[in-house]
């Protein structure tokens, strides 16, 4: 058993940093596995050296949070503890504030919450055109926006294009109410919250208002060349191969394109090649093009989530036998 310790420049933030009830302190607790003492304005470990070195990373990581902000939020907890737990499993290659991305906007930052994610942020900071494939709910999506919400901020970009093509997944566009934008709004509405869960709803407004922001079908593309822009195209694996050649050729100067999509969740007809697993064949060797795999172990919404991922993916007859006779 070994012991180490984290000063605090206000005692009061040790309270702040456990949550109400505790409730932070004990997360830290589940997930590292460390004892944890209070001693004036020092947070004293007690445990394994491993317990204690993780530890001292999380509660390090939540203090410059707290320092920075006045406050800790739930998502921003989880985060740091998601790729606390990505680290012990030898999933994490790096230190964990290494890849979170800065919103700059009221202090706040989106946590990377695995190996794979820090790989895919990683990615796109490094490269003018990244492809990622994986599973619902690996951050996929979410990871992308909050990147280009950055790079706007820092005013590596002039404006955001959020893009997903208009097919249909059983449901026909035909039947909804409403014009035409009416009818796709369904298609976008994804890429429209995860952009309002990272700013506030004014400023997605007003971003909106000003085409700093412009959510589209991938139809509206065409004959377009954005410079300076920040595009992100979504659900990628329901594009066909020439659709995916006219949204690729849009790339202008200074501009950066991500690309993300499940193979497993096509909506195309069968007889139809795919554009997205095309272009990962064609373009992954090429230089200034990244191609990142999230899997199941990047899932990042409700456990169950990734338990339903896992058994879709086994197939159809994997569940129990059934019996034969008449129940």
């Amino acid at each position: 058993m070994t012991e180490d310790s984290l000063t605090f420049a206000d005692p009061d933030q040790i309270l702040l940093l456990f949550g109400a009830q505790d409730r932070y302190l004990r997360q830290v607790r589940e997930a590292v596995g460390v004892g944890v003492t209070i001693r004036g304005d020092q947070l004293r470990l007690h445990g394994t050296e491993e317990q204690i070195r993780r530890g001292l990373a999380v509660f390090t990581e939540l203090r410059s949070i707290l320092e920075k902000q006045g406050e800790l939020r739930d998502t921003e907890v989880e985060g740091v503890l998601g790729m606390a737990k990505s680290a012990a499993a030898g999933e994490a290659a790096t230190a964990l504030p290494g890849e979170m991305i800065d919103l700059l906007e009221k202090a706040r930052r989106v946590h990377p919450r695995s190996r794979g994610q820090a790989d895919y942020v990683r990615a796109i900071r490094d490269h003018d055109l990244v492809f990622c494939e994986g599973p619902a709910g690996s951050g996929k999506t979410y990871l992308a926006v909050a990147m280009a919400v950055n790079a706007l901020r820092q005013e590596l970009v002039r404006k955001i294009v959020l893009v997903r093509p208009a097919v249909e997944a059983g449901e026909k566009l035909g039947f909804l109410p409403g014009d035409m934008l009416a009818k796709i709004n369904p298609f976008l509405r994804p890429l429209i919250d995860a952009l309002s869960e990272m700013l506030d709803y004014e400023q997605v407004r007003r971003y909106i208002e000003r085409d700093v922001v412009e959510i589209l079908p991938l139809a509206f593309m065409r004959g377009r060349t954005l410079n300076e822009t920040f595009i992100i195209l979504d659900e990628g694996q329901n594009t066909t191969v020439t659709q995916m050649k006219m949204f690729l050729t849009r790339l202008g100067n200074g501009s950066r394109i991500v690309v993300t999509g499940d193979s497993t969740q096509t909506d195309l007809p069968p007889e139809v090649t795919s554009g997205f697993g095309d272009a990962i064949r064609k373009l992954s060797h090429v230089e200034g093009i990244a191609t990142v795999k999230l899997t199941g172990r990047d899932i990042v919404r409700h456990p169950l989530v990734k338990k339903i991922v896992e058994a879709y993916d086994e197939g159809p007859d994997s569940g129990p036998a059934r019996s034969k006779g008449r129940s």
